[in-house]
């Protein structure tokens, strides 16, 4: 197991799929001694997949005025309805 292996899953993290990566990341990583330079990269990206995966990210300059946000980064806030 090295670093490498955990950056090969690092590479195509969106978030639609960052917590299939998180989950895929945890278990390459799940044996290894705390101190081992894959598992500290490995949970150092688990924490930034998890971020990706439920807070989504946004592009841009943001909503104009008037604009409702999507669904998928308003958590918490119902669907818009067209």
């Amino acid at each position: 197991m090295t670093v490498e292996d955990v950056r090969q899953l690092m590479g195509a993290s969106t978030p639609h799929f960052a917590l299939q990566l998180r989950n895929r990341i945890a278990n390459l990583i799940v044996g290894l001694d705390p101190a081992h330079p894959a598992r500290v990269v490995g949970e150092r990206e688990i924490e930034r997949l998890e971020r990706l995966g439920f807070s989504g990210e946004t592009r841009g300059e943001g909503a104009n005025d008037g604009e409702r946000p999507l669904a998928s980064l308003s958590l918490g806030a119902p669907a818009a309805r067209l």
